[in-house]
């Protein structure tokens, strides 16, 4: 009797546990539904990405020691690593390193799994190209550190988080709607 007693009681908290997490997602998607809509002029202004966003990868070739850690975590074998093993120093010396990001998947197992960091997640997401073959990068280009788009002074940025709705009068007293948003531009009216 106390085994069917306690079984009804665990599967009585299961339901309330279930209830409560289910309960906690509507909540989020709740609190989401009153967020007023963000249209971005994209060419002209650009989003702020998180630190932890995971765009194109950049490759220190100086800290590469060949170890190929990238080409066994990677999902899809993506990494070409080519080295060559000198016997006099009982080393492999890297040659050649890329990455095609038009079959990457932006996973950042590479990037997380690399002894010694010579890879790392940049905050570039404008990788189109008009030929598939661009999209494949050499150790030069993955070297090359994108251009800030926060030191880009020809483009507004706008914070990643959703701005707030605030209201101004004018001179002649109509009021208009801005959208504030925690930008550099901002900062600096």
């Amino acid at each position: 009797m106390f085994p069917m007693l306690t079984q009804f009681f665990n599967s009585g908290q299961q339901t309330i546990r279930a209830a409560r997490y289910i309960g906690q997602g509507f909540m989020i998607t709740l609190s989401h539904a009153n967020r007023l809509p963000v249209t971005i002029q994209y060419p002209y202004e650009k989003l702020i990405t998180s630190e932890r966003f995971r765009g194109r990868i950049h490759f220190e070739f100086d800290k590469c020691i060949a170890c190929e850690v990238c080409v066994r975590v990677c999902p899809i074998d993506l990494p070409v690593v080519d080295w060559k093993l000198q016997t006099d120093i009982r080393k492999k010396r890297l040659l050649n390193y890329s990455i095609d990001f038009g079959i990457c998947i932006f996973c950042g197992n590479c990037v997380e799994y690399c002894p010694t960091n010579c890879l790392s997640m940049t905050e570039e997401y404008e990788l189109s190209a008009y030929d598939r073959h661009e999209l494949n990068y050499n150790q030069i280009a993955l070297g090359r550190l994108p251009v800030s788009i926060i030191e880009d002074y020809t483009i507004r940025t706008i914070s990643s988080n959703l701005p707030q709705k605030k209201m101004y009068k004018t001179l002649d007293s109509q009021n208009i709607y801005k959208f504030k948003s925690k930008s550099l531009l901002d900062l600096k009216e």
